[in-house]
């Protein structure tokens, strides 16, 4: 069996072994697993039954994280993109009183387009045209995005009215073992321990059932609930209405440049991109993208997206689509030992995330600090991630500065079609939407 694996995804041919891919994809499963019961909550609030939620959101990650280990061979993993699904549930089914059965036929739509851009290679072209060092500005960004997230997760960085974030209570249990979990993260990394990141994981949540953080559930194994009442209640009688329109291209727009920026951030880290700087198999892995957008709308879910967690994984060492088969198949199990699923508690998989976003810092050792007409536009995007929340506002105003400094400072030359077109459609968007 493993040296079936091995063949199929070419692991040895990556630089990784079965071992270690099994690993990044346990690790890439446990800071992602969240989204099995955040996203049914929040869907909740736009009227769809939580349990099926949760069956429809398993269902869609495991497909869409198949399709990238098989069609694209990427340790990257897909599920329901966190801040679409906030889109769909408060901004247009609460906010514009469209129903959640017309909103999942809008995500329907947004996928087959998707579908359409990708076998045309438009997507795959805008994903090559990024330049080198806009694409290390995009996976330092990540780096301090997911930080950002693993913090505030982690009850460390908490709202503050008065100047946006500021500090948590540190004597809490929660942001004690969060910042335990880290230091042992960190010293086994630095020790060469393998699935640092996991075992980090895993020793916090034990620590964290004796402290009443997490609870041991009252039985591991449940049957998931069925997904009857939400699949495929497409409705598409608003077709006609701009609104429809409206809904379907912001969510266009959001998962076109989160998947882009995911896919550059995550390969770039782990060192995937080819001598010219482009992703091999971009058009593979933005299907795999497309398809799960689609399925994920029949099954009764938001949009399907490349997650950034993903990056946990590569960093214990994933390279190839065995990591995605293993995420994929936990999703599955997820389905049955949803209870189990449920104890990991964010103390555990927020200073995950804080490491992955350390090693993604360290892209910008390769970055050329002399240029100035690079350097800004890199700067700009890196920042605009975290303070905005959105990797693809990053992108947006990456691009934009990126044409504007090449421009006035005389090296048009370096300026390629795509991004003049990018520089327009991002304009565009910001004066008409």
């Amino acid at each position: 069996m493993a040296s079936w694996l091995e063949k199929r995804f070419k692991v040895r041919e990556a630089g990784s072994d079965v071992r270690t891919e099994i690993l990044a994809g346990i690790t890439t499963f446990m800071t992602m697993a969240y989204i099995i019961f955040v996203n049914p909550s929040i869907m909740e609030s736009a009227g769809m039954p939580f349990g099926p939620v949760m069956t429809a959101t398993c269902l869609a990650s495991a497909f869409a994280t198949l399709l990238m280990a098989f069609l694209a061979n990427y340790p990257i993993a897909l599920s329901v993109g966190m801040g679409l699904n906030a889109f769909f549930a408060f901004g247009v089914v609460l906010g514009m009183g469209i129903s959640w059965q017309t909103a999942l036929a809008a995500i329907f739509t947004e996928g087959v387009i998707f579908i359409l851009l990708t076998l045309t290679r438009l997507r795959e072209e805008v994903v090559n045209a990024i330049p080198t060092s806009l694409k290390i500005g995009i996976s330092t960004g990540i780096g301090l995005f997911i930080t950002f997230i693993g913090l505030q997760s982690a009850g460390i960085i908490v709202n503050n009215d008065a100047v946006l974030v500021g500090m948590g209570n540190l004597k809490t249990p929660t942001a004690l073992l969060a910042i335990l979990g880290f230091f042992i993260m960190v010293t086994m990394e630095a020790r060469r321990i393998r699935g640092a990141i996991l075992w980090g994981i895993l020793i916090i949540t034990a620590a964290s059932i004796p402290l009443g953080v997490t609870n041991m559930p009252n039985g591991l194994i449940s049957m998931p609930p069925s997904i009857a009442p939400i699949f495929a209640k497409l409705d598409f009688s608003s077709i006609l209405n701009p609104n429809f329109w409206i809904v379907v291209f912001t969510f266009f727009f959001v998962d076109f440049f989160d998947t882009v920026g995911t896919l550059v951030g995550v390969t770039h880290r782990a060192g995937m991109l080819d001598a010219e700087g482009n992703l091999p198999r971009a058009k593979e892995a933005l299907l795999a993208d497309a398809i799960g957008t689609a399925a994920g709308a029949i099954l009764g879910t938001s949009t399907v997206t490349s997650y950034v967690e993903s990056a946990s994984g590569v960093e214990q060492g994933g390279r190839t689509g065995l990591t995605a088969l293993v995420t994929a198949v936990l999703f599955i199990l997820a389905l049955f030992f949803s209870p189990l699923v449920a104890i990991v508690p964010a103390c555990a998989t927020g200073p995950a995330l804080v490491m992955v976003g350390i090693f993604m810092m360290m892209s910008l050792k390769q970055f050329d600090f002399t240029e100035w007409t690079d350097l800004v536009p890199a700067c700009i995007a890196i920042f605009t991630m975290p303070f905005s929340y959105s990797i693809a506002a990053g992108i947006e105003f990456g691009v934009i500065s990126f044409v504007i400094v090449k421009f006035f400072t005389g090296r048009k030359y370096q300026i390629s079609p795509m991004m003049v077109f990018l520089f327009v459609v991002f304009i565009l968007k910001e004066i008409f939407f």
